[in-house]
């Protein structure tokens, strides 16, 4: 393995997290030659957390889905976004936002859709409206760790790429978002040291939304939501060097190409 397993946790982590001595790892996608993610293997992709996750505030409702989408398939992987709703124009619009849910909440949802899909590819985005509703934030980590436990329960195959939370406006969310990222570290060294196959990526760096890029308080606007499929995209090209990525678990009546 050409990277260390904790060395995986830190894609593009800076300021604020990078301020209280978190190992930053600058690994981005210049200067890479376009190439199948895990030698093409299919992509079964459950985007799974809020109203970030559901697209809220794109002009399309797609909200990263879709850029992230079309950077797998140019790549040459065949991708399936699924998910037990639908939403936005593109064609495999299949998704497991909940806008308005917490953590907690999401993982309600996640025990019913998942055994349906088993993903090999989580993107979980889930945490801010904890913060938004101030509820329980300093135990938000032990709640996305009994989240996560259950993902890979459910579906073993998968890999999970875990998000820090994206800026908010709002001065007391936006604080309140900060604690719940720093909760998210120390739960991603864990998760990884016990050889999870886990990586988190980082919102909230030079590489994600800034406030230019924000339809509203909490929400991205289009430009906001094509960084954040690029901090995706950039996620499972680290796994796919780990070798991480594994083909997804058959199951009855889902296809490899959702767009099919």
């Amino acid at each position: 393995m050409v990277f260390s397993t904790l060395d995986a946790l830190f894609m593009f982590l800076s300021a604020p997290l990078a301020h209280q001595g978190v190992a930053v790892n600058h690994f981005t996608m210049g200067a890479r030659v376009q190439a199948p993610l895990g030698n093409g293997v299919p992509l079964r992709i459950m985007p799974l957390g809020a109203s970030i996750t559901w697209g809220q505030a794109s002009s399309d409702g797609n909200g990263y889905r879709s850029t992230l989408r079309a950077q797998l398939t140019a790549a040459g992987n065949p991708v399936n976004m699924v998910g037990s709703r639908q939403h936005g124009t593109m064609q495999d619009n299949d998704v497991e936002g909940w806008p308005g849910f917490r953590i907690d909440q999401v993982l309600d949802k996640a025990l019913t859709a998942v055994p349906a899909w088993k993903p090999n590819v989580f993107l979980v985005n889930a945490g801010t409206n904890d913060a938004l509703q101030n509820r329980n934030v300093s135990s938000a980590g032990e709640r996305m760790e009994a989240m996560l436990n259950s993902l890979y329960a459910m579906s073993p195959r998968a890999v999970v790429l875990l998000s820090t939370l994206i800026i908010n406006r709002n001065p007391t969310a936006d604080s309140l978002a900060l604690e719940i990222n720093r909760q998210f570290v120390p739960l991603a060294q864990k998760l990884c040291a016990s050889g999870r196959r886990l990586t988190l990526v980082d919102m909230r760096g030079d590489l994600g939304p800034m406030l230019g890029d924000m339809s509203d308080d909490t929400h991205p606007n289009d430009a906001g939501y094509r960084k954040m499929a690029n901090i995706w995209y950039t996620g499972l090209l680290r796994v796919s060097d780990l070798g991480w990525l594994q083909a997804p678990e058959p199951v009855a009546g889902v296809p490899n190409d959702g767009g099919s």
